[in-house]
């Protein structure tokens, strides 16, 4: 027999199950910048809320080679 502690073996949720749920009981959102689902402007101000609540994101280092 074999036991797992909750949280740690079974199906996991999927996360937009997880956005949608956090969205509608907690009116929390989570939201990425590169989502194909919304438009130019959209993605523009999630990108814009995001460096006015927590600044700017890190810069990705080029590789070269």
């Amino acid at each position: 027999m074999s036991f797992l502690p909750k949280g740690f073996g079974g199906d996991r949720t999927p996360p937009e199950t997880i956005k949608r749920d956090g969205w509608r009981a907690q009116g929390i959102l989570v939201i990425s910048a590169d989502d194909a689902r919304l438009s130019w402007p959209e993605r523009e101000l999630v990108r814009q809320l995001g460096r006015k609540l927590y600044g700017d994101r890190p810069v990705k280092e080029a590789r070269h080679g």
